[in-house]
């Protein structure tokens, strides 16, 4: 639809236009069947379809509005064409950062597959086969060009990464010099080459994090403080002989600002050099139900309750506005919290993996079958892993399947698991259970290996968690707690009802209109918090922007009414 979308707006715009290597690049990356003259010329094309209804809104404004919506206009065409220009190449930044995110996981199943077997062809090919993403494409490509050839495919690999993430070319350049180390020095240079894509990751959050503080103090503080105080100003203004129309606050609050916001979060999140995503949870999943309209009418319900209740027992203004929040809220959170279950129980296995593949290492360098220990790892961990095992030994015994089978069948215990680590771990285990006995140690290091994902992917949380549960804490409690205030104050004051008479928003539509931006905010803000920390996950940005939207409008509802009471 966007490429029919852009495609029709080129037309508008039949000149010849220039572009770069970088948006041929990014359309690339994308997969986008577009040209990169196509976009540039589409941009140009959206700005003439938009200069008529400018002129337009110019030409009907009452006077003295005709000035700011020339302006503002002029702006928002101008934001429109290079949003357009510009779009593939966030877009494609956005997926890349993601995509960065599995490369300490990719060079962990290279180098756990080289423990096993040292053969780089093997590890390569591996590492391909058992993940997914862009990444794992990519590799899975070289290794495929690389058939037949004395290369692996990781060289040519890298040389296309390296750009992006320099850590993975120094890491995986180790993993293949590693195929021809004497044995005596092939665990170390494994080591190393692990070591280096976890430092690389470590290093870059860490300057990233650094790098948060000025921009993340500066949106806050004239995106979110300084706007909302000067709502409190209106009343003030009116006393001094100056009105404030409302179209203008309306402009302002619910056009301009949030477009500014807007704006800084790109800005923020294609800076961010890796994200790691939660695990992908698709539709179809068997704990995800399929009622689509389930949410919509719980949505619906929330609404009509909320805006009866606000109505009566609050002021009557308040009631479209939380009945916009309570439908979308309640919504989102119906949509997308199904996904957010199956991930934590996701969540709940990986945390036990490294246990349990400690336990089964080690039983394995005791000189145990792989499927034995595999039984007795069950009974020593705990919690989902340990139902997992539970279930793979269960299957190895009535149904006779060897590890593989038992783990990633049809009906395998990880069957309903979408864990790539998960995944990839079970079919390493089917490779141990072939080696035997040599593959004990080689098991206890991947419990070393996925100790370590987990420590990179919390120490990169824990970096800008300043930055992100500040955002998040905004978006939900203290702007909409803020706003309330301050409408609920400039109620109070004496020239409300003369600032209504003059021309000025009263009351109702103040609320209103400084509601609407409570709301955009809860949406920006809690999206920039949950991209910074995870990545524009979709169903995990719905779930928080539905939680953020519920508490923002009950706390600006309920701010409104206890300051009214005082004042």
């Amino acid at each position: 639809m966007i490429e029919r979308t852009l495609c029709g707006l080129a037309r508008l715009y039949p000149w010849a236009v220039d572009t770069s290597d970088d948006l041929d690049r990014a359309l690339g990356f994308l997969g986008a069947d577009l040209e990169p003259q196509t976009v540039v010329r589409a941009g140009y094309g959206a700005a003439l379809a938009c200069l008529p209804v400018v002129v337009v809104a110019v030409t009907l404004a009452p006077p003295g509005m005709g000035a700011v919506l020339g302006v503002v206009g002029l702006v928002g065409i101008a934001s429109v064409t290079h949003a357009i220009h510009t779009g593939p190449r966030v877009l494609a930044t956005a997926r890349r950062t993601r995509a960065l995110g599995a490369a300490p996981a990719l060079v962990s199943r290279a180098v756990l597959r080289m423990r096993i077997t040292p053969a780089v062809e093997t590890a390569a090919t591996f590492a391909a086969d058992t993940g997914d993403g862009p990444l794992a494409d990519s590799l899975r490509d070289h290794v495929r060009r690389a058939a037949g050839t004395p290369r692996s495919g990781l060289s040519s690999f890298t040389e296309e990464w390296r750009e992006w993430f320099p850590a993975v070319r120094r890491s995986l350049l180790l993993v293949e010099a590693a195929g021809t180390a004497p044995a005596g020095e092939r665990e170390r240079t494994l080591d190393r080459g692990l070591d280096a894509v976890l430092d690389g990751a470590r290093d870059r959050m860490a300057e990233f994090a650094n790098s948060l503080q000025g921009p993340s103090t500066a949106l806050y503080a004239f995106g979110v403080l300084l706007p909302l105080a000067l709502v409190a100003l209106l009343p003030a203004a009116r006393a001094a002989g100056v009105a404030v129309p409302l179209p203008v606050v309306v402009l302002l609050y619910d056009l301009l600002l949030p477009g500014v916001i807007l704006a800084a979060s790109v800005w923020l999140l294609v800076r961010r050099p890796v994200t790691f995503p939660p695990p992908t949870v698709r539709r179809d999943h068997p704990a995800v139900p399929d009622r689509w309209w389930a949410p919509y009418v719980g949505g619906l319900l929330v609404a009509v309750t909320g805006a009866v209740l606000a109505s009566r027992f609050v002021a009557p203004w308040t009631g479209p506005l939380v009945a916009v929040g309570g439908f979308a809220g309640t919504a989102f959170l119906g949509r997308y919290r199904p996904i957010k279950t199956v991930r934590d129980r996701v969540r709940a296995v990986e945390r036990g993996l490294a246990d349990a593949l400690y336990h089964v290492g080690r039983r394995v360098s005791e000189g145990r079958a792989v499927e034995v220990a595999i039984e007795s790892a069950a009974d020593e961990v705990t919690d989902a892993t340990a139902e997992v095992l539970a279930d793979a030994a269960h299957q190895q015994r009535q149904l006779k399947v060897g590890v593989y089978e038992a783990f990633l069948g049809e009906h395998g215990a990880l069957a309903a698991v979408p864990s790539t680590r998960a995944r990839s771990t079970a079919t390493l285990l089917a490779l141990a259970a072939r080696e035997g006995r040599p593959a004990g140690g080689a098991i206890v290091a991947m419990a070393d290996h996925l100790d370590g994902l987990g420590e990179v992917e919390r120490e990169a949380r824990h970096e800008i968690r300043m930055v992100t549960s500040t955002l998040a804490n905004t978006a939900s409690v203290f702007a909409p707690m803020v706003a309330g205030a301050t409408v609920a104050l400039a109620d109070g004051m004496e020239f409300a009802g003369e600032l209504a008479a003059s021309g000025g928003p009263g009351t109702g539509e103040l609320g209103l209109a400084v509601g609407a931006y409570v709301l955009v905010l809860a949406v920006l803000l809690s999206t920039l918090s949950t991209g910074l920390a995870r990545g524009l996950d979709r169903a995990l940005v719905g779930y928080r922007v539905g939680w953020t939207l519920l508490a923002a409008t009950t706390t600006y509802v309920a701010t409104f009414h206890a300051v009214g009471l005082f004042v």
